[in-house]
């Protein structure tokens, strides 16, 4: 039988992106990903090095594709706060790799996508702020948190909170837009 490599290491990353949003990172097993991409164990260890390597891989991904599907602009942060949303309403394990992300490796080493990803944002919004488009009273790192809070909101409530939103994705978009643009309201 021939081995397809690259056919291999999308399955795998494929099962694994599935795992590791399921179970998170010190939870995930690689024999079950080995197992639900139907391919043999070593192959994990062959293409990715360790179970951490693989998960660094998978999120790197995600984050390439988040920032392809989500394009953003300095000049209108409360309608990339709303793509941001919709790009979690529509891809949860997006949100949840992110969470297993921030929870299990607060202090490990900086991943590229995601530096590259933040430079270009950071970068940008001190752009539109030296040209006045944005608020003094925050900085660049404090506006692309804030926004990210706000996008992230409603995905990151308690069960007894979130039984009480706003049933309708549009309400709950349109709250995500409308307070992102007022806390970007001039004084």
């Amino acid at each position: 039988m021939v081995r397809d490599a690259e056919r291999t290491k999308r399955l795998l990353l494929e099962a694994a992106a599935k795992e590791f949003a399921q179970h998170g990172i010190a939870g995930a097993r690689v024999d079950r990903i080995a197992a639900s991409a139907k391919v043999n164990k070593a192959m994990i260890y062959s293409y990715f090095g360790n179970k951490d390597q693989l998960f660094d891989t998978v999120f790197s991904a995600v984050v390439v594709n988040s920032v392809e599907r989500v394009p953003f602009d300095a000049t209108d942060l409360p309608e990339y706060a709303g793509r941001l949303f919709d790009s979690f309403e529509e891809n949860p394990d997006t949100l949840r790799l992110t969470n297993w992300y921030q929870l299990e490796r607060p202090a490990g080493a900086p991943l590229a996508a995601i530096v590259a990803s933040n430079k270009t944002k950071l970068t940008q919004l001190q752009k539109a702020k030296d040209a006045g488009r944005l608020p003094e009273r925050y900085t660049p790192v404090e506006l692309l948190a804030l926004v990210r809070a706000a996008a992230m909101s409603w995905f990151t409530m308690t069960p007894e909170l979130g039984a009480s939103a706003p049933k309708s994705r549009r309400r709950r978009r349109a709250v995500v837009v409308d307070a992102v643009r007022r806390i970007l309201a001039h004084d």
